[in-house]
């Protein structure tokens, strides 16, 4: 049976209730990858991790036998120098202990998944995480699949299993929800100008505008 996503307040992200879980991002997915433009993805799953880290959202790490699929890329790792990701041999992410038991811990409800390859890797965990009473987010532009079908397939199984899917800048907007909130904004805003695109653009350009006095009547008119 199909679990039925939150709505009102309760159905947009907080980040004191958010856990994000990174999914391998490694050299041996990226060469399969087909559904998105690679480059897209490292842009968009880089960004993701850096609003996690403004927010303070606990953020898991994970790769799949790295000595042979390679290690998790460099982006990711430069944003939290200091986390060694969790090495699997589960396909399923969530059969692991050693990253479920760090969920279960954070006693965070709200689960946000990204990672390579969406019908596989990404759907076996969020799946399997719905039934478990989380409410589960993926974020379908920091993931992608072998193809733009199985991408848009395990999307739409997915959403009949009652799991989310958001984009990246939509997360961290949630997380935000209010530009009054000046503790996290500047950050927020570092982190849209360097993977934000032309959301970015548009805001360095909004500020500068801000920071622009109105021009000055000439005399006579």
């Amino acid at each position: 049976m199909s679990k039925k996503p939150k709505t009102g307040l309760e159905g947009l992200l907080r980040p004191e209730d958010s856990i994000l879980v990174l999914i391998d991002h490694q050299p041996y997915q990226f060469t399969n990858l087909n559904s998105h433009e690679p480059t897209m993805v490292i842009n968009n799953v880089v960004g993701l991790a850096k609003g996690a880290k403004v927010f303070h959202v606990p953020t898991i790490l994970t790769t799949v036998i790295e000595d042979r699929g390679g290690f998790i890329i460099k982006g990711l790792q430069d944003v939290f120098p200091d986390q060694k990701p969790i090495n699997r041999t589960f396909i399923n992410t969530w059969e692991d202990p050693k990253v479920t038991d760090i969920v279960k811990e954070s006693g965070r409800k709200q689960l946000i998944i990204a990672g390579l390859w969406t019908e596989i890797c990404v759907a076996m965990p969020a799946i399997q995480a719905v039934g478990e009473d989380y409410d589960v987010f993926v974020v379908t532009d920091a993931s992608g699949s072998t193809s733009l079908e199985a991408h848009d397939m395990a999307v739409r199984r997915m959403v009949q299993a009652g799991i989310v899917p958001i984009n990246w800048i939509a997360v961290i907007s949630e997380w935000q929800r209010d530009w009054a909130r000046t503790e996290t904004a500047a950050e927020l805003s570092s982190v849209l100008f360097d993977h934000g695109g032309a959301s970015g653009v548009a805001l360095a350009w909004e500020l500068q505008l801000l920071a622009t006095p109105p021009p000055v009547a000439s005399k006579g008119h």
